[in-house]
Parts: structure tokens; C-alpha cells; sequence
């Protein structure tokens, strides 16, 4: 697992690549509150386009994110599921509570 991130403005865009399962989400939760706290993050857009796997350790790790920024009024939204990680969002429903959106222009206007 391999995790960028950059900002813009207060927009934390996490591009997340190859496996987020229970071996590395804890390093993954804790690299990004850090980024969050440190630059004063409003919301997360999760950019999967490169992961090909995440199981509920990872679903965990979106969710622990929404829960930290909803209590300031930010959001969390994913972006370029593929099929197997829409699968996994929609069995969890984790579909029903942050945006899903096909490109970063669409995700940004959501905001």
C-alpha cells in the first residue's frame, strides 16, 4: 500500500494505491489525521483509482474520517471506485453516507 496526498486549500485529496486491509490501515488512519490536523483540513476526497482492494478495516478508516470531520462540518467524499471497491462500499453502505463521485471536478462542486 502506497499513500499520497496533497492539498488544496482545505481540501485533503488521498490517493490510496494497491491493498487498505487490516495490515496497514491503522499506518494509514494515523499518516492521514495527522495530514488533517496539521494543515487544518475541512474535508478528505479519497482518490481509489489505483487501490484494488480494501476490506472493513479500510471501510473503517473512510468512516473514522467522516466521523472526525463531520464534527466540524466537513465532508468526505471517494472518487474512482472500481468495480471490486464500489462492491465492497455498497455491501457496507458506506455509499450512503459520503459522496461518491467519477472525477475531482465533480467532487470539488459538491463541496
Amino acid at each position: 500500500m502506497d499513500i499520497n496526498y496533497k492539498i488544496d486549500n482545505r481540501n485533503l485529496i488521498v490517493e490510496l494505491y494497491g491493498e487498505l486491509d487490516h495490515h496497514i490501515a491503522s499506518e494509514v488512519r494515523e499518516e492521514i489525521d495527522m495530514a488533517i490536523d496539521k494543515n487544518s483540513i475541512k474535508n478528505v476526497i479519497f482518490d481509489l483509482k489505483n487501490m484494488n482492494f480494501m476490506d472493513s478495516s479500510g471501510v473503517g478508516v473512510i468512516i473514522g474520517r467522516y466521523r472526525k470531520l463531520s464534527e466540524t462540518g466537513g465532508k468526505v467524499i471517494a472518487l474512482n471506485l472500481n468495480k471490486h471497491v464500489k462492491r465492497i462500499f455498497d455491501l457496507s453502505g458506506i455509499d450512503k453516507i459520503i459522496g461518491i463521485y467519477n472525477d475531482y471536478e465533480e467532487a470539488i462542486s459538491s463541496l
